[in-house]
Order: C-alpha cells, then structure tokens, then sequence
C-alpha cells in the first residue's frame, strides 16, 4: 500500500483528535480522553512544545470509507534516564484498524526511532496495555523488551486530585 509519514502540523490536530478517542474506543476507555482539538493545538505547536508527532498518510485513492486520508500517528516527546540519558517517549502510535498489518505501525516506530536518534537518544520507551496481545507481539518482534517482566517496574501515574494533594507543602 502506498503510504507517507510525515512531521505532523498545527492542521493536522483535528485528526490527531480523531484518532486519539479511536484510541481510546479501541483500549475501552473513552471516558478518560480529556484532551481537545485545542490542547493538541497549544500543547504541540506553540513556542515550547509539550510533544512532536508524526502522520501516516495514504493518497485519495487509498482513503478511509469515511473519509479520512490520514490513518495513523504517533505522538512522542523527549524524557532523560539517569542511567541511560537522552531518551525518545512515544505516547501513542496508532493505525486505522482497516490500514493495520500493511507496515505503517512499523514505519511509524521506526521514523520515531530514528528521530530520537538524531536528536543522541539512546533508548525508546513507551507503554501497552496488557491484555493487548497483538500489540505486545508486534512491539516484541520489533526487537523491544517488557522491563516490567524483565526488570520488575511498574510504570505509576499521580493525577487530579491525587497530584493536586501531593503539590501541597
């Protein structure tokens, strides 16, 4: 299939958004997606940027039965490891159920790894739900390990009213 990634743009955040609460839909957590059009608007492409993406983007012929000429992103940004330095975190990599198993989860990845290496990181590190097995598969056959099974950590989160209590002197 034919197909192109790109550097995503401030015009491409109406379908960032889209296809977050696809995301969302397909993870069944839709009630947790708080982020707007907007957010990805501000938060990606103002003077200090909170992320960086990248687009998956087939030709007319190619589109969506909705519609829809892009059909994947991902969303990454830059994090540092005491033990290992520069590091690439990719939030999200999502494809359009109909557009998966054709290489575009693979080039999205990859184009995130190599921009992380261009930019001296040396490890890319995300997160995957555990009982999505075809994902963990894919991200395994990629040559990526579990540092949850192999290494015991677990990834925490702090947030609302949990994060607001802990700010307090």
């Amino acid at each position: 299939m034919d197909f192109s990634i790109r550097a995503a743009n401030v015009e491409d955040c109406k379908d960032i958004a889209r296809m977050i609460t696809e995301l969302a839909e397909y993870e069944k957590v839709t009630d947790q997606v708080k982020i707007t059009q907007r957010d990805l608007e501000q938060d990606g492409f103002s003077k200090n940027p909170f992320f960086h993406g990248i687009i998956a983007e087939v030709p007319e012929q190619h589109k969506s039965k909705e519609g829809h000429m892009k059909i994947g992103y991902a969303l990454y940004f830059f994090s540092y490891s005491s033990w290992m330095g520069r590091a690439v975190f990719m939030e999200d990599l999502y494809v359009m159920p109909e557009y998966r198993g054709k290489g575009i989860g693979k080039a999205l990845m990859s184009k995130v790894a190599q921009l992380g290496l261009a930019a001296g990181c040396h490890q890319l590190n995300f997160t995957v739900l555990d009982w999505n097995k075809s994902s963990v598969d894919f991200y395994l056959h990629q040559g990526c390990t579990d540092v949850t099974t192999d290494m015991g950590y677990h990834y925490m989160s702090c947030k609302g009213e949990a994060m607001e209590h802990l700010a307090q002197p």
